[in-house]
């Protein structure tokens, strides 16, 4: 994905600047070099026996002076040569443009408040923040419509479309391990290798003081899922979080690439938006357990049940009920 765009068209001032070299160009074009013009017209002057002395003295003072013009001309021409011979042209135009680019740089993004095509300071906030891409990366609305077109356009020719799919509760649940109750204490000892995450589905993340548990067949869904569609994750949780999560069902990178969107990175506080997806959305489908988070896409919206694992996240919803690891079951049984 690139975020460039074509450079402007050269106004008038470069086909002047490059009328001037092509006229200094000519200078050596000639047939001839300018000894051996030097050698015609003194052939010329020996065969005029009619001169007079004071004629050939201003014929001398004319060789003279033409010989200096042609060798000024020659050592001008030699500065505009790079060190191969070739003229610098192309170099100097290239210099023309990029500073003509400045002047009418349209500024489709930024980095913090520079410009990412020109380099040039930019003060307006219009636009939408993609943090999730690059820190700091903020682009324009009509860029933003351009690479969603862009990105369509080469999303069908693989007959794909846009797939957004939450964490928590969707494709797994999630607790703290201070929450876990007596009856789940076994769950520590059962728990999977963070070494070779692709083959587990329970794992204490002891840095994160969390136990996580993937929902059944995941891993097989995210796979037949790629080939439908290109995927993002979107979750109400924090970037860290977001990212570690990402890891766990996605250790080769196949499925996401980089595109793990989290509540830092959304524009509206409690809300999830497909603002900062970039993908229109009529081509988005959505997966997520919460229709609340999602009060503008309702339409794109597929309504997940909820998976709940651990005793604490049947507390959070007001289930008076044994969890699935309390009764050391699943949904697969």
């Amino acid at each position: 994905m690139s975020f460039a765009t074509d450079s402007p068209v050269h106004s008038s001032s470069s086909d002047d600047f490059a009328a001037l070299i092509d006229a200094e160009l000519e200078v050596g074009s000639s047939g001839s070099s300018p000894d051996e013009q030097d050698n015609e017209e003194e052939e010329v002057d020996a065969d005029s026996d009619d001169d007079d002395s004071d004629d050939e003295e201003d014929d001398s003072n004319d060789d003279l002076n033409d010989h200096r013009n042609k060798r000024c001309k020659t050592e001008k021409l030699d500065d505009l040569e790079g060190p191969q011979g070739s003229t610098s042209q192309g170099l100097i135009e290239e210099k023309l443009e990029v500073s003509l680019n400045k002047d009418t740089c349209t500024h489709p993004g930024s980095f913090g408040q520079m410009c990412i095509l020109c380099g040039q300071r930019v003060d307006d906030e219009s636009g939408v923040t993609f943090g999730y891409i690059h820190k700091g990366l903020r682009l324009g609305n009509d860029e933003i419509v351009r690479l969603r077109s862009t990105d369509m356009k080469n999303l069908l020719r693989h007959k794909k479309l846009y797939l957004v799919l939450d964490l928590d509760h969707t494709l797994l649940n999630s607790t703290q391990l201070n929450h876990l109750t007596a009856e789940e204490e076994y769950l520590k000892g059962q728990s999977d290798s963070l070494q070779d995450v692709s083959k587990g589905s329970l794992f204490m993340l002891e840095f994160m003081h969390m136990m996580t548990k993937l929902r059944p067949f995941v891993r097989t869904f995210l796979k037949e899922a790629s080939e439908m569609f290109e995927m993002y994750i979107y979750t109400m949780g924090d970037r860290p979080y977001a990212l570690e999560m990402a890891k766990l069902l996605d250790p080769k990178k196949e499925y996401f690439n980089g595109r793990v969107i989290s509540r830092d990175d959304g524009t509206q506080k409690h809300q999830k938006g497909l603002d900062v997806v970039l993908g229109q959305d009529s081509a988005v489908v959505i997966l997520d357990d919460t229709e609340n988070a999602w009060t503008k896409h309702k339409d794109n919206l597929i309504l997940m049940e909820r998976y709940h694992f651990f005793a604490s996240s049947c507390r959070q919803f007001g289930f008076d009920c044994r969890s699935l690891s309390q009764l050391k079951s699943d949904e697969r049984t």
